[in-house]
């Protein structure tokens, strides 16, 4: 083995001592059961929050509303070149009328805005103030940009105001970055109070995603910013379409002027093949029906506050969540594997989640509840997850 084989070699060696050496599952999905060799379990690790990607009469209908006249299977290129069809501009000016805004722009993939837009919009007057918790994508789009950046300690406005006080005079723009459903915790920030440091510092903009919050949040499934009446000040409000909404891809809800500024500078969006025609048409037919989802929506909520209340008062988690992904912190990397494995044994399918993904010492199973589960799953769940509990306190 040559040296440069050998080093990887000895990496992965100390993440399986570490207990966070990863593969690639092999899975056979059943709806909302997971099969994995040989054994069935409920998916309780899925982002399809609103258990549309496993409704088969929805892809009955929107294959019926095609019949063989199915949009093509790919662009075959970038859309600034050939890859533009007319399905792309139908699905943005969609979901711009619904959200009230100017203009929408598509995206491949969520990783793809986030590595996209702020470079596209930050130099090296631009100071980027994120949240120390935003996700893995978002820190890579802040590299990439030729901004400098500070983090602002968790959902802590205090410590934000201070940052944006000290630094205002030095930049032309400061950009205040946060999700607005962390995918780790699953606290939901107050979009509000950002809004108000937005208005009282005056060059601020607010860069705001909503990967777990659209579809399975606010009044029409618009997410927490509908939800919090914040839609207006958001200066990009992103999202994507590979959670609730059953699909593939993500967006930009913004002004117009920002969408042509990004069509001429994100490099995701020039040098990548578009979405395939089919996946955008089967993002608008779901996001034509999202404001009909409010039972799916209510039923998520009413299992989530289940959950969460028993983690409080049964586990002794003090879980900041107020959502459908409720972490159980166990902080050891392999006992946290263990228990995933164990918790698989009663059929159910949970995964470790450990660090790079989350803070050392806070390894987890990451519970995700999605609204195709009925109350008597869950209420199996937590029995189970109880009688483990007690099981390791003996």
């Amino acid at each position: 083995m040559n040296n440069h084989l050998a080093d990887f070699a000895q990496t992965l060696a100390e993440l399986k001592a570490q207990g966070q050496f990863r593969q690639l599952p092999q899975l056979d999905h059943q709806g909302k059961m997971i099969v994995k060799d040989g054994r069935t379990m409920l998916n309780m690790s899925s982002n399809d929050y609103l258990g549309l990607a496993n409704d088969d009469a929805l892809k009955s209908e929107f294959l019926k509303n095609y019949g063989e006249n199915l949009p093509h299977f790919t662009s075959s290129s970038s859309r600034l070149l050939t890859g533009s069809f007319a399905i792309y501009e139908q699905l943005e000016s969609l979901m711009a009328s619904r959200f009230g805004r100017e203009a929408c722009l598509l995206f491949n993939s969520g990783y793809h805005a986030n590595i996209g837009i702020l470079p596209a919009v930050a130099n090296k007057k631009t100071l980027i103030v994120a949240d120390k918790l935003v996700h893995a994508s978002i820190i890579d789009g802040i590299r990439l940009s030729e901004a400098d950046f500070v983090r602002y300690r968790h959902n802590d406005f205090n410590h934000l105001e201070t940052l944006l006080a000290k630094h205002q005079a030095h930049y032309q723009r400061m950009i205040i970055v946060t999700e607005s459903i962390f995918s780790m915790d699953g606290d939901v920030v107050d979009l509000r109070q950002l809004v108000a440091l937005k208005h009282r510092f005056g060059n601020v903009m607010l860069y705001v995603d909503e990967a777990h919050a659209i579809g399975a949040y606010g009044n029409t499934g618009l997410g927490i910013a509908e939800q919090q009446g914040c839609v207006q000040e958001i200066d990009f409000l992103v999202g994507t379409f590979g959670k609730a909404l059953a699909s593939m891809g993500a967006y930009v809800v913004c002004d117009q002027l920002i969408k042509d500024y990004l069509i001429n500078k994100m490099r995701p969006l020039i040098f990548s093949t578009a979405l395939p025609p089919l996946c955008v048409a089967w993002s608008t037919f779901l996001f034509e029906k999202l404001p009909h989802f409010a039972t799916r929506r209510q039923h998520l909520h009413q299992l989530s506050k289940k959950v969460r209340c028993f983690f409080r008062e049964n586990l002794a988690q003090s879980i900041l969540s107020e959502s459908g992904i409720i972490p159980y912190i166990i902080g050891d990397n392999q006992k946290t594997v263990a228990t995933a494995l164990a918790l698989q044994q009663q059929g159910y399918y949970c995964l470790p989640i450990r660090p790079p993904t989350v803070p050392k010492g806070t390894s987890r199973i990451r519970v995700s509840l999605t609204a195709d589960m009925t109350e008597q799953e869950v209420d199996a769940f937590l029995t189970t997850l109880m009688e483990f509990e007690q099981q390791q306190c003996k």
